[in-house]
């Protein structure tokens, strides 16, 4: 291995000594201009290349993954592999967490009053002031949305609280924050009877989504709910009830996301003699208020994770959706343009002790956005 590195390092060297190569990142406005470009093929080989990105600081390989379609494919196994980024603002794993175009926003899961938004890849953060209204609430879920032109961006968070004294009503609040503005506004506030807000929620082309559970018990295929609310007018059309979206089956849990500004959701189904034990795992699209299912995964995949819990962590990002269990650090990939499936490189991160949890979320590196 010492001599592998070695001739790594030499290697390095020599390359650095081409003056194609001194001047690679230099060529970047002339690629866009000349289609023939450098070919990195013609410098190095890929395994070496991906070895060199690999010792490279991060933020110089997301200049370089610009430059040509290459270098771009040779960065995605690198960061399947595993790259540590730290996060400055969180204080525990408990925190509730939401990223969109380069930009991760923080919250503390005690007071749900402690917020922060961040580039990890620049290490810029920034403390936002604590929302208006409850400082505690049973319930919040937070949703992150920056405009890829503009780069301004838009935190909602909807808590809720149960009324004392009375389990089926339920008040809930929406609060948004503006970036431009840098101000929070008391959104919307409605009394909610036989249901409650949760922790899921996405933003998703100027329409907030979260979902609702039923306090009511009642049929299996009405435990679960969807709300929508327009953050642009502010409005729901009335009662945010009357905006409800019934679920397609019965589910154990639903994840939301955003993947090119469509709202998909990834649910665990239920069995039909027993709702609350997953039998699989479905993947819907909404398309205006109705939902299409668009993939089931495989049973040879779902049984791959071993013992399932009914509640699981997923999320997205451009056509991928990833799926992983609380309990084990596989990941399962599903691509939504090629329709297939498949078992992400082995996590870097490995379980220490029987009741160690895991879990992520999507993130997309971006240099020129600042919170």
């Amino acid at each position: 291995m010492e001599g592998e590195t070695s001739w790594i390092n030499d290697c390095v060297e020599e390359a650095r000594e081409i003056s194609e190569f001194d001047s690679f990142l230099e060529l970047s406005d002339e690629a866009n201009k000349d289609d023939s470009g450098v070919s990195v093929d013609l410098i190095l080989p890929d395994d070496l290349l991906e070895r060199i990105i690999a010792y490279l600081p991060i933020a110089s390989i997301f200049r370089a993954g610009s430059l040509m379609i290459q270098l771009v494919m040779l960065l995605i196994p690198s960061f399947e592999s595993g790259m540590v980024l730290n996060f400055p603002c969180i204080e525990t794993s408990t925190w509730f967490i939401a990223s969109s175009c380069g930009l991760v926003c923080f919250m503390d899961n005690d007071s749900r009053s402690k917020l922060y938004v961040c580039n990890p890849v620049t290490k810029d953060c920034k403390k936002l002031e604590e929302p208006p209204g409850l400082k505690f609430s049973d319930y919040s879920a937070l949703a992150l949305s920056v405009n890829r032109i503009s780069h301004g961006y838009t935190i909602s968070i909807v808590k809720s609280k149960q009324v004392p004294g009375n389990f089926f009503q339920w008040d809930l609040s929406i609060y948004i924050y503006d970036s431009e503005t840098m101000m929070w506004v008391a959104s919307w506030t409605e009394v909610l009877t036989g249901w409650r807000g949760g922790d899921e929620s996405v933003i998703c082309d100027g329409i907030l989504y979260f979902l609702i559970y039923s306090t009511r018990g009642g049929t299996p295929e009405n435990r679960h709910g969807l709300i929508m609310y327009n953050l642009s007018s502010r409005s729901s059309h009335g009662l945010l009830i009357r905006s409800f979206i019934p679920i397609p089956c019965p589910l154990t849990c639903g994840r939301l996301m955003n993947l090119k500004e469509k709202l998909v959701m990834v649910g665990g189904i239920g069995k039909q003699d027993r709702p609350d034990i997953i039998k699989g795992i479905g993947i819907w699209v909404l398309n205006g208020k109705e939902w299409q299912e668009v993939a089931r995964m495989p049973h040879k995949f779902f049984q791959g994770f071993g013992e399932f819990d009914d509640v699981f962590a997923s999320s997205g990002t451009d056509d991928l959706i990833y799926i992983q269990s609380y309990g084990a650090p596989a990941l399962l990939v599903y691509d939504m343009n090629q329709k297939h499936w498949r078992w992400s490189q082995k996590c870097p991160v490995t379980k220490r002790f029987p009741l160690q949890l895991f879990t992520g979320f999507c993130f997309e590196p971006r240099l020129e956005i600042a919170p």
